[in-house]
């Protein structure tokens, strides 16, 4: 018998469309002799949609992956742990639950450990980092705390809130000014996948930069920006993890800022991802093992991508930060980084789904013993 997974997807967060696409390619690469996918969307609203209704807010390349019998009957959410976890199909008589969650959220309400901490209270196995870890590795304020408690080298950053803004903003400005300068990048502390983030190279730009990243969270960051090169890793594991073969994100336009949200995902063509990146043995070995300190720092479990930026100047490398759920699209770093590593999408998947379950048995024992 299959074991059947919760292909949880969607969600209110400003990368809504980023994690359809991260479902519809798991569900194109999972192994379905072994697993059945079952789709589970979250729509901007914040609705939960049944499974039939789901599967209409996926490519339709997608659409023949599905079961009729997993599609089929009454939908109804669920925290009785009795049914198999936070989601049932009710078909006729019958319950049948699902065995493991995959939740491909990312940002808000998906990678905060919102979704985690209810799939915890439902007693489900789920895909990915815990609690503690999501919320850490998405507050962008605590993780870069955290990096700097492990020895991690970082850029020089500073953090506000929306509030202190609004309460004076020319204050707030004189205070990042003499803290970080110009050129600076802006950012939400809670969001990911560019969205919200902006460069500033003088002081109305850093105002209007702030009232952007405002608009998507109360925590704003600033970090200095450098001439770099951007690297990623990817993290596989629990209390043992791996790390793949670095990538770099290497751009052909040298007039873009940066990589925003349409350059990563809409195919412009101005970037490219190659793996591995372009960097000696010696220092590749060296972001292999920082990627796996900054996974343990933030006590992760399941998945992460690390980012990195590469200084141009003078050859320092440093940790930019954690995505405890990274992209799954076919866009995205991070299946690329451990097909470039030896390791197909659908052993990445399987791997994922039987750490799930690794993990949740171990904390199933120590809640034994209580």
């Amino acid at each position: 018998m299959r074991i059947r997974v919760g292909v949880i997807f969607g969600g209110r967060s400003g990368e809504h469309e980023v994690s359809v696409r991260s479902a519809a390619a798991v569900i194109e690469n999972i192994d379905k002799e072994k697993y059945e996918p079952v789709p589970i969307a979250i729509t901007h609203a914040g609705a939960w949609l049944s499974p039939r209704a789901s599967i209409g807010l996926l490519p339709e390349r997608v659409h023949d992956a599905f079961a009729v019998e997993a599609t089929d009957g009454e939908f109804a959410l669920i925290g009785d742990t009795s049914y198999n976890g936070l989601t049932a199909l009710h078909q006729g008589t019958q319950n049948v639950g699902i065995d493991v969650a995959f939740p491909v959220l990312h940002g808000t309400f998906g990678e905060d450990g919102t979704i985690q901490g209810l799939l915890e209270m439902a007693g489900l196995p789920y895909v990915g980092c815990g609690v503690l870890a999501s919320s850490c590795g998405m507050d962008k304020v605590v993780m870069k705390s955290l990096f700097h408690k492990a020895g991690l080298p970082q850029c020089r950053y500073s953090w506000l809130l929306r509030r202190d803004f609004e309460a004076d903003a020319d204050a707030v400005i004189r205070r990042v000014e003499s803290e970080i300068g110009y050129p600076a990048f802006v950012k939400p502390a809670n969001l990911g996948s560019s969205v919200g983030v902006s460069r500033a190279e003088e002081a109305s730009e850093l105002r209007a930069a702030i009232e952007e990243a405002a608009k998507f969270d109360r925590k704003i960051i600033v970090e200095e920006a450098l001439k770099m090169r951007e690297i990623e890793c990817g993290v596989i594991g629990n209390d043992i993890p791996t790390a793949s073969r670095p990538g770099e994100y290497v751009i052909r336009d040298k007039s873009k800022a940066f990589l925003d949200y349409t350059e990563k995902y809409a195919g412009t063509g101005n970037n490219e991802f190659i793996v591995p990146a372009g960097v000696s043995g010696e220092l590749e070995a060296k972001i292999m093992e920082m990627s796996i300190t900054a996974f343990k720092a933030i006590d992760g479990s399941g998945l992460a991508r690390v980012d990195f930026f590469l200084r141009t100047d003078n050859g320092m490398l440093l940790i930019n930060e954690i995505n405890t759920m990274p992209g799954l699209t076919d866009a995205s770093g991070f299946p690329k980084m451990w097909a470039g590593s030896g390791v197909s999408f659908t052993e990445v998947i399987d791997q994922l789904i039987s750490l799930a379950i690794e993990r949740h048995a171990d904390r199933s024992r120590n809640l034994t013993s209580l």
